[in-house]
C-alpha cells in the first residue's frame, strides 16, 4: 500500500515538473515564433507593396466585405492591411482564402492600390500537384494580375487578349480558378472598404 502511494506520488512529481518544463519552454520559444511569423508576413507584404514603410490592420468585420458576393460561400477574408508610405495610404493588402483549390484551401495577399489597380499578389499557402497547380506560384502566372483595374478578372485557356483576362495555367483549370476567385474576391472585399471609408481610400484622413 505504501509502495502504491510512494509510486503515485512520484509520477504526480514527475508530471507536475513536466508540465513546468513544458511551459517554461513554450514562453521561451513563444516570442521568436510570433516574431519570425511577423517577419514572414512583412516580407509578403513589402513583396507585393515594396513601397509602404508601415503597415497597419485595419479594425472591421470582414465577413461583410463578401457577404452578398459570388464569393461568400468559397473565400473568406482573413485579414485587411492598410498600407502607408510617410503617412500617406499606399492601399490595402488584402488576404484571402479560397477552399475550392484542387489540393485544399489556397491563400494569397492581394495589394490593391488607392485607385483600385492590383499591385501585385502573393500566394501564401498552397498544396496542388507538383508540375500542374502548384505552377500557381511561377511569375508567368501571378504577375498576370499586377498592374491591371478591372472589375473582375476570367481566366481564358485560349490567350487573354483584355485586361480583364487572364491565361490559365495549362492542366490546372481548378487551382487557376481558385485563385481568380481568391483575387476577386479582394476586389469585392475593396470596394466595400471604400464605400465604409471613402476619405481613407482616397488617401486622406485615416
Amino acid at each position: 500500500m505504501k509502495k502504491d502511494i510512494k509510486d503515485i506520488f512520484v509520477l504526480f512529481l514527475i508530471t507536475v515538473v513536466a508540465g513546468c518544463l513544458l511551459g517554461f519552454v513554450n514562453n521561451i520559444t513563444k516570442e521568436p515564433i510570433k516574431r519570425q511569423h511577423e517577419e514572414a508576413k512583412n516580407k509578403a507584404y513589402k513583396a507585393v507593396m515594396p513601397d509602404a514603410d508601415r503597415f497597419e490592420e485595419m479594425d472591421a468585420d470582414y465577413k461583410l466585405m463578401l457577404e452578398g458576393s459570388d464569393y461568400y460561400e468559397t473565400c473568406s477574408v482573413d485579414s485587411v492591411i492598410k498600407a502607408y508610405k510617410n503617412d500617406e495610404l499606399l492601399g490595402y493588402l488584402i488576404t484571402i482564402t479560397d477552399n475550392e483549390g484542387y489540393g485544399g484551401d489556397i491563400t494569397l495577399v492581394s495589394a490593391i492600390k488607392s485607385d483600385g489597380t492590383i499591385n501585385g499578389i502573393s500566394i501564401l499557402t498552397i498544396n496542388e500537384t507538383a508540375g500542374l497547380g502548384m505552377n500557381a506560384k511561377k511569375p508567368e502566372f501571378y504577375e498576370q494580375f499586377a498592374g491591371r483595374k478591372v472589375d473582375k478578372f476570367v481566366y481564358t485557356k485560349s490567350g487573354a487578349t483584355k485586361d480583364s483576362e487572364i491565361d490559365a495555367i495549362s492542366s490546372a483549370t481548378i487551382t487557376t480558378n481558385a485563385v481568380t476567385n481568391a483575387v476577386n474576391a479582394s476586389i469585392v472585399a475593396y470596394d466595400y472598404i471604400k464605400i465604409v471609408s471613402l476619405p481613407d481610400v482616397n488617401g486622406g484622413a485615416n
